[in-house]
């Protein structure tokens, strides 16, 4: 009896699951089409269409506009929200902690520590504009701060995550103070572009960091599959997951190496975007299935989805001009995520 009820049970969670991934991609494909037609150019339906498919009888400036302009922001915002939700998915599995956020190895200080500099630094001390530099300085400073954590936080062939986690607070601290010094010594246009990449923007998506982002997907996409089961493990604790055959440092170091290469090359093409990681798989977690084989894939999804919703609220609410998508994120992210601590939180007496 007890083993129908459980077959049962799973039946419905599976078919409960394939109900809200089939409603995300549907979702999707709406944010997708929305996406093309947002921007400071009103272009038709039809002027769309035919600029992306048949883009020589189109006008020059339609289907340059949708080409180098709107093509690649919309997928970049898809790559970008998902990067950032199975980022947060590994993160909360790994620490076992569903507030974890994948700024918390350091990733993400790290990239903005490098940054900033190279905004700065560029050309105050070597005198040349080294900005177009940036996804490559933002990217190797966070995998920098990333193998610093990870090394520190190894002792005799055990990784701590608990000390990775304290040392990703002090990184955070620490380069917090140092962007502060080298934001003091930055002249006005410098301090301009540091506000738009330390709040995020997609403004500077184009094929180029399409393509570097989304071969970073791909090498982490591989190493996905194998960690699904091993979190779920992993979450029963370190020593039972031991004891079902998992090479716990192993894991970890996967884990740790996804987060920082999805995470990485996120921040390194967008620039800081909080909340994504922390509300997307926290939410689904509480709400479809705490398994990572459903958890990682419907986090991509509704952290695409996020991000593509975000991004047009950030094209038209200041219209010609845009908002940094890291402030729309967090006005829809921080209220999104107290009403779910509230609803989840125990009684109180």
């Amino acid at each position: 009896m007890s083993i129908a009820w459980a077959g049962a049970a799973q039946r419905s969670r599976a078919a409960s699951v394939w109900l809200v991934a089939g409603l995300l991609i549907a979702a999707l494909i709406v944010a997708m089409i929305s996406s093309l037609f947002t921007g400071a150019v009103a272009i038709s339906p039809s002027q769309v269409v035919t600029a992306i498919f048949a883009p020589s009888e189109a006008g020059a400036r339609d289907a340059a506009i949708m080409w180098a302009v709107r093509l690649p922001r919309t997928f970049m915002a898809m790559l970008v929200g998902a990067c950032l939700g199975v980022s947060g998915a590994v993160m909360q599995g790994l620490f076992r902690n569903p507030l974890a956020d994948p700024g918390l190895i350091g990733v993400s200080s790290g990239a903005t520590l490098a940054a900033v500099s190279t905004i700065v630094l560029g050309q105050n001390i070597f005198g040349m504009d080294a900005t177009r530099f940036l996804p490559i300085t933002a990217f190797i400073g966070g995998l920098a701060v990333t193998l610093l954590l990870y090394a520190v936080a190894t002792r005799d062939g055990r990784t701590s995550v608990s000390v990775m986690l304290l040392g990703g607070i002090a990184v955070g601290a620490l380069a917090m103070a140092v962007t502060g010094l080298l934001i003091f010594i930055a002249s006005e246009q410098q301090l301009r572009e540091l506000t738009f990449w330390s709040l995020g923007s997609l403004a500077g998506a184009n094929w180029t960091r399409l393509g570097s982002i989304a071969l970073c997907i791909l090498i982490a996409c591989a190493a996905l599959p194998l960690l699904m089961k091993t979190l779920d493990r992993l979450a029963l604790g370190e020593a039972e997951a031991r004891y079902m055959g998992v090479n716990v440092e192993l894991s970890k170091a996967a884990a740790i190496g996804v987060t920082s290469l999805l995470t990485g090359a996120a921040v390194a093409v967008s620039g800081t975007i909080g909340f994504i990681g922390l509300v997307v798989p926290h939410l689904l977690r509480i709400s479809v299935s705490p398994s990572h084989r459903f958890l990682l894939p419907l986090s991509a999804l509704l952290g695409a989805l996020l991000m593509l919703a975000a991004d047009q609220i950030a094209r038209r609410v200041a219209a010609p001009s845009e908002l940094p998508i890291g402030i729309v994120t967090a006005m829809i992210g921080g209220p999104v995520f107290m009403w779910i601590l509230l609803k989840s939180a125990p009684d109180r007496v």
